[in-house]
C-alpha cells in the first residue's frame, strides 16, 4: 500500500489505528485511487478491490475483518461484537472488543475519530452534526462501558478533516454548538453577518475533554487543501472516501 509506515498508530495494550489517504487503490477519476465507499458512484468492482487490498495490507498487524458501516450523519453507536457479520450496521460509530476486528469509518472531510481503551476500541463518524449531537460522547460512553474504565484511560486519535480555512458554515450550525456549550464559541470566526469558519478540530478536542479525555492525538489536517492526498467532497462533490480504523490485533 502507498501510506507510510509511521501512519500506524499505536494506542492502549497494544491497540492500532490507521487513516487512509487516496492512495495505493485502482479506481478511476474522479475516485482515484483508494476509494473505499460503495455508495459514491464508483465502479462497485473497484470498491472491493480496494477493500481487499486495505484487509490484505492489514493482515500482518493483526486484522482479519473490517467493519463497514452504513453511516447517516447519526449519533448512533453499534456494539461489534454482537454483530452477525453479514447484515452492515446502520451507524455512526462502532465500538468492538473482539482481537482481529477493525471499527471503520469513511469520511471526505466529516472528521475520523479513533479510540482506544484497555482491551477495547472504538471509532466514529463525527461531521457537524454528528459531532453536535454528540456522536462523540456515546461512543466514548459505549467504549467505558465495554472496557469497564473511566474516561481518562482512553486514547483518542483524531484524523484528516476540513480545516478551520475551509468549513464556512450558517448561524444555525453555530447555534447548535453553543446551545449546549457556550465554550464552543471559541471555535467559530466571524466571516460576515450569517457566515462563520468552524473549527471541527478544536470542538472534537472541547467535548472530549469535557467528557474526561486528555490523552488527545491529532495533526489538523485539511483535506480541502490537500487534493493529492485526501478526497475532500467539499472540494469536489464527487469523489471517493477515505477511512479510519482502529483495532486489537489478533494474535
Amino acid at each position: 500500500m502507498a501510506w507510510p509506515v509511521d501512519a500506524l498508530l499505536h494506542g492502549a495494550q497494544g491497540s492500532r489505528a490507521l487513516f487512509t489517504t487516496r492512495h495505493g487503490g485502482v479506481s478511476v477519476a474522479p475516485y482515484d485511487t483508494l476509494n473505499l465507499g460503495d455508495h459514491v458512484g464508483d465502479a462497485p468492482a473497484a470498491v472491493a478491490a480496494n477493500r481487499a487490498r486495505l484487509l490484505d495490507a492489514l493482515h500482518v498487524q493483526g486484522v482479519q475483518r473490517i467493519a463497514w458501516l452504513n453511516q447517516v450523519h447519526g449519533c448512533d453507536v453499534v456494539d461489534l461484537d454482537d454483530w452477525d457479520g453479514v447484515e452492515v450496521p446502520r451507524a455512526d460509530a462502532a465500538v468492538t472488543a473482539r482481537a482481529g476486528l477493525a471499527a471503520c469509518v469513511l469520511v471526505a472531510d466529516c472528521l475520523p475519530v479513533l479510540l482506544a481503551a484497555p482491551g477495547a476500541v472504538g471509532a466514529a463518524h463525527a461531521g457537524w452534526r454528528g459531532l453536535a449531537g454528540g456522536v462523540i460522547e456515546q461512543c466514548a460512553r459505549a467504549l467505558c462501558d465495554k472496557a469497564g474504565c473511566a474516561p481518562d484511560a482512553l486514547q483518542a486519535w483524531l484524523g484528516p478533516a476540513i480545516g478551520p480555512s475551509a468549513f464556512e458554515v450558517g448561524d444555525e450550525v453555530r447555534e447548535a454548538f453553543l446551545v449546549s456549550d457556550a465554550q464552543a464559541s471559541r471555535a467559530f470566526l466571524r466571516l460576515r453577518a450569517g457566515h462563520w469558519l468552524a473549527d471541527l478540530f478544536t470542538l472534537a478536542r472541547q467535548r472530549l475533554r469535557a467528557f474526561g479525555v486528555s490523552a488527545i492525538h491529532a495533526e489538523d489536517i485539511c483535506t480541502v487543501s490537500n487534493p493529492r492526498d485526501y478526497y475532500s467532497y467539499r472540494r469536489d462533490r464527487v469523489c471517493g472516501r477515505q477511512a479510519g480504523l482502529v483495532w486489537i490485533p489478533a494474535r
